[in-house]
This record gives C-alpha cells, sequence and structure tokens, in this order.
C-alpha cells in the first residue's frame, strides 16, 4: 500500500506516518514546515517533501498510485486564526480543496481529513455528529469549511473521505512553545522549566483529551476498513466520552499553579460521543490521561 500524509512531519502527522510504515506501507510525506511554535519529525525511510499543500502544480504528481490520502496539514491554532483569518482560511480551505483535487484526480481511494471538535462551539455536551455547527471563531469556520469540500467531493465526485473531529490530542511529539500550544504540552513545558503553571481562565473549563496514538490508530483503522458507501462523506468524533477540568490536569502535574487571563472563542466545555466511531470502524481510545501524565512526570 502506498499512503500519502499532508503535515506529516507535525505532531498528528508524524504519529500517523510510523504507524504506516510499521504496517509496511510506503509513505509520501508533505509538510512545508509551516508552524513556528514545534519541532519537525522527519524519517529517513519516507519519501519526504517540503512543500505548501496549496501549491497544486508543485504537489498533484505526488497523489499519483497513492491508495491513502490522510490530511492533517492546518492552521490549527486558534489564536493566530483569530490575529489572521485570511492566512487561516487560505490554508485550510484552499489547503483542503487542493488535496481532495489532487486526490480526485490521482484516483486515490479514500481520503482521512483532520477536523476539530471546536465545530460544536457552545452546544450541550456531550458533543454528537447531528448537532449543528456552532463555529465561535475563525479556525473552526475553516476547519468545517474543509469538512464540506469532503462532503461535496464524495457526493458530488464519487471520492470517498471520512471526517474526523478530534478532540484535544495530547501525547509524545505535543508542541511545547507558544502561548498556543496544546495546554497539557504547555503545562509539562512549565513543570519541567520549574515555573508556575499558568492556567487560562478559571481552570474549570472541562476538555474530552484524547492520546495521539489513539488518533493515529483511528485514522489507519478508517483507511484499511470497508464500511457502506454511507460510511463516506461523514463526521466521526474522535475523543474518549470522559472530560477533565483544566485545573484537574494541572494540579495533576504541579501544586505551583496561577490563573492568566481568559481567551476570546473557545468553548467552556467539550466531550464527546464516540458511538458513531466504533460502530463504524470498530474503534474506541486505549490510552487513559491520567496513566500518560502519570508516566511522564
Amino acid at each position: 500500500m502506498k499512503s500519502l500524509v499532508t503535515g506529516g512531519a507535525g505532531f498528528i502527522g508524524s504519529h500517523i506516518v510510523d504507524k504506516l510504515v510499521s504496517m509496511g506501507h510506503e509513505v509520501i510525506v508533505i509538510d512545508n514546515e509551516y508552524s513556528d511554535n514545534e519541532e519537525f519529525y522527519w524519517r529517513d525511510d519516507t519519501e519526504n517533501h517540503k512543500v505548501n499543500i496549496c501549491d497544486y502544480e508543485a504537489t498533484r504528481h505526488l497523489y499519483e498510485d497513492v491508495d491513502y490520502v490522510f490530511h492533517t496539514a492546518a492552521e490549527a491554532r486558534i489564536g493566530p486564526a483569530i490575529a489572521n483569518p485570511v492566512n487561516a482560511v487560505n490554508i485550510n480551505v484552499l489547503g483542503t480543496c487542493t488535496v481532495l483535487q489532487c486526490a480526485r484526480e490521482a484516483g486515490v481511494k479514500k481520503v482521512m481529513y483532520s477536523s476539530t471538535s471546536s465545530a460544536y462551539g457552545l452546544n450541550d455536551s456531550p458533543n454528537i455528529e447531528t448537532q449543528k455547527n456552532n463555529c465561535l471563531n475563525p479556525y473552526s469556520v475553516s476547519k468545517v469549511a474543509g469538512e464540506e469540500l469532503c462532503k461535496m467531493y464524495t457526493n458530488l465526485y464519487g471520492l470517498p473521505t471520512i471526517i474526523f473531529r478530534y478532540f484535544n490530542v495530547y501525547g509524545e511529539r505535543a508542541p511545547r512553545k507558544g502561548q498556543y500550544a496544546p495546554v497539557i504540552g504547555i503545562f509539562m513545558r512549565q513543570k519541567e522549566a520549574g515555573e508556575t503553571i499558568s492556567i487560562v481562565g478559571d481552570g474549570h473549563q472541562r476538555r474530552d483529551f484524547v492520546y495521539v496514538g489513539d488518533v493515529a490508530n483511528a485514522n489507519v483503522m478508517a483507511a484499511i476498513s470497508n464500511p457502506d458507501s454511507e460510511a463516506y462523506g461523514q463526521i466521526y468524533n474522535v475523543g474518549t466520552g470522559t472530560n477533565y477540568s483544566i485545573r484537574q490536569i494541572a494540579r495533576q502535574i504541579s501544586d505551583n499553579v496561577i490563573n492568566i487571563a481568559p481567551r476570546p472563542g473557545e468553548a467552556r466545555t467539550s466531550l464527546a460521543n464516540i458511538t458513531k466511531i466504533k460502530n463504524t470502524f470498530g474503534w474506541e481510545p486505549k490510552m487513559k490521561l491520567e496513566d500518560w501524565i502519570g508516566a511522564h512526570l
């Protein structure tokens, strides 16, 4: 099998790459190292291309003879998207359309699209795929636009797509630099540096945290599965069905904490209903957050 991973040198993408290589796939990685707040993880045993996903002419040939595309490349940070919505829309909408068009023209078997639970906004929890979108910021708007493109490419062109709405992903290689890095990565960095752990807002906001290895498994299981055709062009939550307050997480890591100003455009609570992905692909999370934190302190 031959797979292509966009954003494959980043946090989530690199874990998908590792999983595919372990399964014997030939893997092509596209990543332009856009993000300024993380390291990049290139393997020597993959075909690597430092190129922008929006560049059709530079990337189109890379999709030839590819079986599966895993599209993780994105402007994935809420803060920078609020500061520069044009850039977020360019990467997350034009970029996704370019990926889908290349995949369609090359006859790719299936495209897995990494989206976000922030599409649920202020909806009541637990969040289920049938809820209406409630986008609070340019990031979620642009990612939902990418979802709609996936649905359209399935319905109009017959390209099989799978849309994953990730909840709060954590794990090895999570970005730790910058104020908009994932919260667990920030907390672990502050703990290692002997700094006070900074909790945004009052810390009572709750999040569903899902392990990056489980996210990679969801992608691969969906790719190699053979569900009914109705499963394509559909949204699937990738979470655990359990949430924690940010204060709980901080206190597990350190007693030295401080509260800082809240941020605009963020939901108060996230919690995944994962019945749909369990029933369709047989996926369920394996890692428990408290076990992972305990093993990494």
